[in-house]
């Protein structure tokens, strides 16, 4: 017998195209080499969502078992090029991030309260670099990158570009063509006049900043500026001279804003994760062959293998932690119907037990078992069967079907 192993992770892909594996950034990613200076973020999430509708913030609310902003902060925390990430949220909601930090495994992040308004928060996110109150802080930033808590999908590209211009001009800023066009109106409610669109651009995050700069512009602006303003690249210009440099960014940078964008950013993310996987299998001749023709089959169906590497069952759950959608083939061979039936038992009872252990870590665990066969027409319909089965698994993370043992 052969079992096959699928396993979709409830961790997002990493955000690159938006979001890709094949592009998980290491010591040896592209940003390492260009930045050589320490980086931070600033993520205001303070908010009520009061547009959302919902008694949940929402960047809290949860897509596909994990919340918003958890995927907000994976998708910075992934660089090695980014050092601390300072989630700002309202006090009530404190304990709740740090759950959200405990249960998600986030390493870089650091939870300080935020203010009545989004300016008052962003101040007390680039504060906590400044008052050095505890050992593990990380030490000032030369830049920092100011995002929002509710738009997960960013790309490194975006960001290093972000970094690099910030840097060297002192303050950068993501743009994006205007949807609509902008008009004025009178009191009476009647159209003053218009504005001609292709002159103007609609501002976005994320925003980058030498962080002496927008600490500076921040500790003297005004109460007004506090209360209702909303543009921190204008604080920058207004109070330290630094006009920002603006590229233009790609259309994920869209944020959450009303109920309808969860369903919107679960779809993304769903397909996202469905249209890769690695494959990890066992030495055996066996499992490297079905791995082989397992490779073959999901790749007629859209999904993309981006590596078959070896790994032994000691080290299931390494490779779940490190992985995202993967598919772990191992063999199992059987000689007599008595010692299979006891063999199965066993070895369901120790694929329930890990599926749960690994539960705990946001993994969703499946498997599938293929009785091997040298008939070719028999096998070669089991291997379709298989990656049938492989991608429908991935593809619908269904939780009722973790811990199962299907069969081919």
């Amino acid at each position: 017998m052969l079992e096959e192993i699928a396993s979709a992770s409830a961790r997002p892909l990493d955000p690159g195209s938006p979001l890709s594996l094949d592009t998980e950034c290491s010591g040896d990613g592209p940003g390492r080499a260009a930045v050589d200076f320490p980086v931070a973020v600033v993520l205001p999430a303070g908010g009520s969502g009061e547009r959302m509708g919902l008694p949940t913030p929402k960047q809290f609310c949860t897509i596909l078992n994990r919340p918003l902003i958890s995927y907000t902060i994976q998708a910075f925390e992934r660089l090695s090029w980014i050092g601390t990430v300072v989630v700002v949220v309202a006090k009530e909601n404190h304990d709740l991030m740090l759950n959200i930090v405990r249960e998600f495994h986030h390493t870089k992040v650091k939870v300080v309260h935020g203010g009545t308004s989004r300016h008052r928060s962003i101040f007390n996110g680039l504060q906590a670099f400044s008052n050095n109150i505890d050992d593990s802080l990380t030490p000032k930033p030369k830049v920092v990158i100011i995002h929002d808590a509710v738009r997960p999908f960013v790309e490194e590209d975006l960001l290093l570009k972000i970094t690099l211009a910030a840097k060297a001009e002192g303050a950068s800023g993501a743009i994006r063509p205007l949807v609509s066009t902008v008009i004025a109106t009178t009191l009476e409610g009647y159209l003053d006049h218009s504005l001609e669109r292709a002159k103007y651009r609609a501002s976005e995050m994320p925003q980058g900043f030498l962080y002496d700069i927008i600490f500076q512009a921040y500790q003297r602006c005004s109460e007004y500026d506090f209360d209702f303003g909303t543009e921190c690249l204008h604080l920058a210009l207004q109070y330290c001279g630094t006009n920002a440099k603006l590229i233009e960014g790609p259309p994920t940078l869209w944020k959450v804003t009303y109920k309808r964008d969860l369903a919107a950013a679960e779809a993304i993310i769903k397909e996202t994760l469905s249209t890769s996987a690695c494959v990890i299998t066992e030495a055996a001749a066996e499992a490297v062959e079905l791995a082989g023709t397992l490779q073959k089959n999901l790749t007629t169906q859209g999904m993309v293998v981006t590596d078959v590497i070896p790994c032994a069952k000691e080290s299931y759950t390494d490779c779940l932690s490190k992985s995202r959608s993967f598919i772990q083939i191992a063999v199992k061979l059987n000689t007599t119907k008595r010692s299979f039936d006891t063999q199965k038992t066993d070895e369901l009872t120790t694929f329930m037990r890990l599926a749960s252990e690994v539960k705990q870590a946001n993994v969703q665990l499946y498997g599938i078992q293929i009785d091997h066969t040298k008939v070719s027409e028999l096998w070669e319909r089991s291997a379709a069967r298989l990656a049938d089965i492989t991608v429908a698994l991935i593809r619908d993370r269904n939780p009722a079907l973790i811990g199962q043992l299907l069969q081919a």
